[in-house]
């Protein structure tokens, strides 16, 4: 093997290393958050293959919680649907941002496309190269459908009596504490920054006047702030 060779190989294992990192601490961070939808469930009363449905099919965040609540709350199945679906809207962006990065048969993408979540989004984002940004996208989706489904089983058989624990330690508080930390190095850029303050604006804005899901689906209006400043 060359020098060349040599140093190529050095280099993929650094990033892809970098990249396992990312997505390990990403999925760590959300397993409380599904260990605490597993209370949610418990509480409510749902059956542990109910839970484990949601995680392992629904497979969303809020988009769980938000129907698991509607549901406990004796709310209908549509309205149930409906919640969640709003939630999820915002997987449609995900897609736009990733398909350069996930191309192949109609099968793989279908597969694919059950991880496409805020954290497999965050961590293929992040990355430079196609090729790393499908590898980031992959890591992040499996290493936090296992954690997250993994966690699911925990947070209802074994802390299902324990729903001030999520409140009491700030467990919800994760989620956003790990996007924080994945945006953190882009704040140096003057757009992303700029987008970061105006989706932020937006979403705060939004909140106390729209239905749950939408202010972060109108967050994403930002966005079009990026066209005059390429303009210029």
């Amino acid at each position: 093997m060359g020098s060349d060779q040599y140093d190529q190989v050095v280099s993929d294992s650094a990033i892809r290393n970098q990249i396992l990192r990312q997505a390990g601490s990403i999925s760590l961070a959300v397993s409380p958050f599904a260990a605490a939808f597993g209370i949610i469930c418990a509480e409510a009363d749902f059956r542990l293959i109910e839970a484990i449905g949601f995680s392992a099919l629904v497979f969303g965040g809020s988009a769980q919680f938000a129907s698991a609540t509607v549901l406990a709350d004796g709310g209908s199945v549509v309205a149930a649907v409906t919640a969640g679906a709003l939630l999820n809207m915002r997987s449609a962006a995900f897609g736009v941002v990733m398909a350069p990065a996930l191309k192949g048969p109609l099968w793989w993408r279908a597969l694919a496309s059950q991880v496409m979540i805020d954290e497999s989004t965050a961590v293929g984002s992040a990355q430079t190269e196609l090729r790393w940004r499908r590898y980031g996208y992959l890591a992040g989706g499996i290493g936090v459908f296992v954690l997250w489904n993994i966690s699911t089983v925990i947070g209802f058989t074994v802390l299902g009596n324990a729903g001030d624990l999520v409140a009491t330690y700030g467990i919800d508080a994760t989620i956003p504490a790990s996007f924080i930390a994945l945006l953190w190095p882009k704040v140096h850029d003057p757009q992303q920054r700029l987008l970061m303050v105006l989706g932020a604006a937006i979403a705060l804005l939004g909140a106390p006047v729209l239905p749950p899901g939408v202010p972060i689906l109108a967050a994403a209006l930002a966005v079009l702030a990026a066209r005059p400043w390429r303009a210029s």
